[in-house]
């Protein structure tokens, strides 16, 4: 994984938007599994290409794939996976019940894909081959490209656990190691064609206010202390140096006051073999929490990838902004200790459009820009 040695380098968190072509084919092949895997695929690998050539275009230095061909972050291990035959959870809203206007407002931001069915039997692979032609296929859009570093981004045990509930194992802790032991092969893959393994784990926030909002501090920590236990059992055989983790609150436009603070689980998320901690901190919730790095050692090789532009508005951040969120975090943490990044994905849920297209690409120049402006600061202050 590179540093920031000579500069800040930039990335962004996985998802980017995907193009309508790919989008209604994801919603055809999900009313007629199989009748439009042929188009699907080409689509994808167009869109692929796109999206590249786009983060190069705008100066983003640690690229991906975008998740072009994935209906979201997690759910996609559905057709891969077996166990999975349960029944499906209610609709994910994207309000909240406690401001109902909002609730309204939110219904047009929906994913169309909402298929969340239950485990009801043994996870295992059903088809591994599917996870190898994504990386496949990345791996043949990426040949040429001259990027500092590429990312490919797969599903935390404790993340697929959140999302398909558990209806088989005799406890969660049973079944998130058992979905470690399975989703070990993917994040060797990942690896083993030369990308740098991005974990999603949002379960490790998320849960808190989703799920667990009234249950003592101290038993939420013990519950996510065991998920990433698990992840870390998943890639113990995998170089640290090579991986990193993304932690979120969720990628909506909401509220966010019963966030559980960054300060809270930090130094658990920090316990993750993962070298390096992506994290959302340019949302008006979370931007304060550059000061806990103060207080919190960062431990010897691990870099923070804080989010520096907000992924939920519409606002292009000018790059003074981006600049002086930077220099707040390279002041605590040191320079060479900062990547640059997005608070969380672009296109977390196929057909569900928060920011427009455009928009999404002038704020990752401006993010590029920022991070080219702190640079000229932070290493122009050591000559």
């Amino acid at each position: 994984m590179q540093r920031s040695v000579d500069r800040i380098l930039t990335t962004h968190t996985g998802s980017l938007p995907r193009t309508k072509e790919v989008v209604d084919l994801l919603i055809a092949e999900q009313r007629e599994p199989g009748q439009h895997k042929a188009a699907l695929a080409a689509a994808v690998d167009k869109a692929v290409k796109l999206v590249i050539a786009k983060q190069i275009e705008c100066g983003i230095d640690i690229v991906n794939d975008g998740e072009q061909g994935r209906t979201d972050y997690t759910v996609h291990v559905l057709d891969r996976l077996t166990g999975f035959e349960g029944e499906s959870a209610p609709p994910m809203g994207t309000g909240e019940p406690e401001f109902p206007e909002l609730a309204e407002i939110l219904k047009q931001f929906a994913s169309p894909f909402q298929h969340r069915p239950a485990c009801s039997g043994p996870v295992g692979w059903k088809d591994f081959a599917a996870a190898q032609a994504d990386i496949d296929l990345a791996k043949r859009a990426m040949e040429g490209v001259k990027a500092a570093d590429i990312f490919m981004t797969s599903p935390s045990p404790g993340q697929i656990a959140r999302y398909l509930k558990n209806n088989f194992y005799k406890n969660d802790e049973d079944y998130i190691f058992a979905l470690a032991g399975v989703m070990r092969q993917e994040y060797k893959a990942i690896v083993d064609a030369g990308f740098i393994l991005q974990l999603d784990c949002p379960d490790l926030a998320m849960l808190r206010h989703m799920v667990y909002l009234d249950l003592p501090l101290a038993e939420y920590r013990k519950i996510i202390a065991t998920n990433v236990a698990a992840l870390n059992e998943a890639v113990r055989d995998l170089p640290p140096e090579r991986m990193r983790m993304h932690v979120c609150w969720g990628s909506t436009m909401a509220p966010r006051h019963t966030d559980v603070p960054l300060k809270d689980i930090v130094d658990i998320v920090l316990t993750g073999r993962p070298a390096a901690v992506s994290f959302p901190a340019a949302n008006a919730r979370h931007e304060h929490e550059w000061k806990i790095w103060r207080d919190v050692k960062l431990p010897a090789g691990k870099t923070i990838i804080p989010g520096v532009i907000d992924s939920t508005v519409n606002t292009i951040e000018h790059p003074e902004v981006v600049c002086d969120r930077i220099l707040n975090f390279a002041s605590v943490v040191g320079r060479e200790n900062v990547i640059a990044g997005v608070d969380c994905g672009f296109g977390t849920f196929a057909g569900r459009v928060q920011v427009d297209t455009k928009i999404v690409w002038m704020k990752m120049a401006s993010l590029a820009e920022g991070a080219a402006m702190a640079s000229r600061q932070l290493w122009k202050k050591a000559a």
